[in-house]
């Protein structure tokens, strides 16, 4: 596929529909051609919301492949291993996790055991949006399905992560916010003390968070797994317990999402809208901060916010019940020179004027079309048009000029890291989609 995407909306979306289709394993797809070789949570449910727009056949089995990795605690890993593929094609593979030796985990199934931020119910919503009357009894089918899975997974969330009993649930280890190596966590990194030695022999450097780093990942998944991944050990003991923005916002929109579900297969929405309730007062009582007029992540082990404002800060927009005040706020941060007021190509990752800042380092500043997607479907829900234009028409031009890459430079656009990215394809398909797919019954 060329760089450069030239022509109409048309061939936009055939490149789009190309990229998802090479990446297609048969069960599921993978995040990219060769470097991301196995299936992942937040990749593929993104993934799903394209394949709604293009196949929503594979888009069913997307997230049926996704949750046959799930726990019988209700997690959903962030991983689930294609064990076709050479034992050590990635790092880190099933070897680092023991799943096999956790009496929770599923059989005959590979995984990690970190989650991911819990989109799914929100994706199988969407998917339902798109069903076409002709599709709309298959959809209720599937979703009849999905539904107990989802409900479990939330489960787990509401049981094993919710650490300071807040209503919030906790990440326990940068992989699982979806930014893995954002400033964000600079700070709790490095309050870590690792033991003499080294826990990632023979990695591979890529353009991925590497070094000193690296080795704080692998060893919080040594604490982790030498524990049993047990819920008490992460209330009690883990060093690294945070309560994030972009993961709470998505956790809390997919427990809207699960109300409508619940009603949609006839059963009781009541006990997710008490959740959301929850969650939402939460969010403002614990992550907002007024003196920066955004949202930020709080440290659970020494009860600080956090002082890096990241485009994470943003994603309360996902809350349909955000106060206006707040949200004006946000959309009037989102526009300064911090953030896409200043960058030619936005949404950038990071504040631009924080000294973290890198344009071209992964999570810590550049933009990415997953982030853009989800400011902008939250824009949407709070009548924020303009900022919903800006985001759908930044988004298309950086594809347009460097192809569906895995991230962008914020300010001239230059597409970095994997090449033929599979959200960023799927959720091109869906920005173009969006205002024209019709609504199940």
């Amino acid at each position: 596929m060329t760089t450069r995407l030239t022509g109409d909306e048309t061939a936009l979306w055939d490149a789009a529909a190309r990229v998802l289709d090479a990446n297609w394993t048969g069960t599921g797809t993978v995040p990219s051609p060769g470097l991301y070789p196995h299936q992942w949570s937040w990749d593929s449910t993104f993934v799903s919301m394209g394949l709604a727009r293009h196949r929503r056949d594979r888009a069913e089995r997307e997230l049926m492949s996704l949750f046959r990795g799930q726990w019988r605690d209700g997690l959903l890993p962030h991983i689930v291993f294609n064990t076709d593929l050479a034992r050590h094609a990635y790092f880190p593979g099933p070897e680092l996790w023991h799943g096999d030796r956790q009496p929770a985990a599923p059989s005959g199934v590979h995984t990690s055991a970190l989650t991911q931020p819990p989109l799914q119910a929100l994706a199988a919503l969407r998917l339902h949006e798109c069903a076409g009357p002709a599709d709309a009894e298959r959809s209720r089918a599937f979703l009849a399905r999905l539904y107990p899975m989802l409900v479990a997974q939330h489960r787990y969330l509401a049981e094993c992560r919710d650490v300071d009993s807040s209503g919030l649930m906790a990440i326990v280890h940068p992989w699982e916010s979806g930014m893995d190596n954002s400033p964000a966590w600079d700070r709790p990194l490095g309050a870590l003390h690792l033991p003499r030695a080294l826990y990632a022999p023979g990695r591979d450097a890529y353009s991925l968070p590497t070094g000193e780093d690296y080795e704080r990942y692998v060893w919080l998944v040594t604490l982790l797994r030498e524990a049993g991944y047990r819920p008490e050990y992460i209330r009690d003991a883990h060093p690294f317990a945070i309560e994030d923005p972009l993961v709470n916002a998505t956790y809390l929109a997919s427990t809207h999402a699960l109300a409508e579900l619940a009603a949609i297969v006839g059963r009781d929405p009541v006990p997710h809208r008490e959740r959301a309730r929850l969650i939402h007062g939460a969010i403002l009582e614990r992550l907002w901060d007024c003196e920066t007029g955004c949202f930020r992540a709080r440290d659970l082990r020494d009860g600080r916010l956090l002082p890096v404002l990241t485009v994470a800060g943003f994603a309360p927009l996902l809350d349909p019940e955000l106060p206006a005040p707040i949200a004006r706020g946000l959309v009037d941060l989102l526009l300064s020179a911090r953030f896409a007021g200043a960058a030619g190509y936005p949404v950038p990752t990071c504040d631009i004027q924080a000294p973290a800042f890198d344009r071209g380092g992964y999570w810590r500043g550049p933009t990415w079309i997953n982030t853009n997607w989800l400011l902008w479907h939250g824009a949407l829900a709070h009548g924020h048009s303009v900022i919903a234009d800006l985001l759908y028409g930044s988004t298309l031009r950086l594809v347009r000029q460097s192809g569906f890459r895995e991230y962008f430079d914020p300010f001239d656009g230059t597409g970095r890291g994997s090449h033929d990215y599979s959200w960023s394809a799927a959720l091109v398909l869906d920005l173009l989609g969006a205002r024209r797919a019709p609504r199940a019954a």
